[in-house]
């Protein structure tokens, strides 16, 4: 039995295996972002309150800060590309969608399919950065009083962009399997 959404209609059954394998993974990512904002909370309340009890701030919180905020960004990519929760302006799209579906359709695949490029370039040079710190044994910190390696930051922002790269293959592939095809009495 389907379950009944906020908005009044069923949710879909769920995914077949590899799919539903696929998107907990995905939902996984999401959730280590959502940690990672708390972890990030809990730095920052810390770092404020050694500010004020000690006069000193804490080692590492502004390099943890910006590395952990991209990361946030770029492990919750993947949910939110499948379940269609980026920021666009879709009043165009939708006005056109009531009378030229298919059209509409194939111009969301298509911004799918750009998606799907620009993360996959990301990616790309994501890896390269990656092999850098690690070859070069890249650090944030200060030698001696605290330092910690950047590839997990690294590995998980590539990973996040990779994901979501397919993911964006993954939502263009369904648009184009869903889109009304001439003859079948829509246009």
């Amino acid at each position: 039995m389907a379950d009944v959404q906020i908005d009044g209609t069923q949710s879909p059954p769920p995914a077949p295996g590899p799919t539903r394998f696929w998107n907990r993974g995905v939902d996984g990512l999401a959730a280590l972002g959502t940690f990672m904002i708390v972890i990030l909370m809990l730095i920052i309340v810390a770092d404020v309150l050694a500010r004020n009890i000690m006069g000193a701030s804490l080692p590492l919180v502004a390099e943890l800060g910006a590395l952990t905020v991209v990361l946030i960004v770029f492990v919750q990519l993947g949910t939110a590309v499948r379940n269609d929760r980026l920021a666009s302006a879709d009043f165009l799209l939708e006005a056109m969608s009531a009378r030229r579906p298919g059209f509409a359709a194939a111009i969301r695949a298509l911004w799918d399919v750009v998606g799907a490029a620009i993360c996959a370039g990301i990616a790309w040079s994501s890896w390269g950065i990656l092999m850098r710190d690690i070859e070069h044994r890249e650090f944030i910190g200060v030698t001696g009083v605290m330092t910690m390696p950047t590839w997990p930051f690294r590995a998980l922002i590539f990973l996040g962009a990779a994901v979501a790269a397919v993911q964006f293959l993954l939502l263009a592939a369904r648009r184009v399997r869903q889109t009304p095809r001439a003859g079948d009495g829509s246009r």
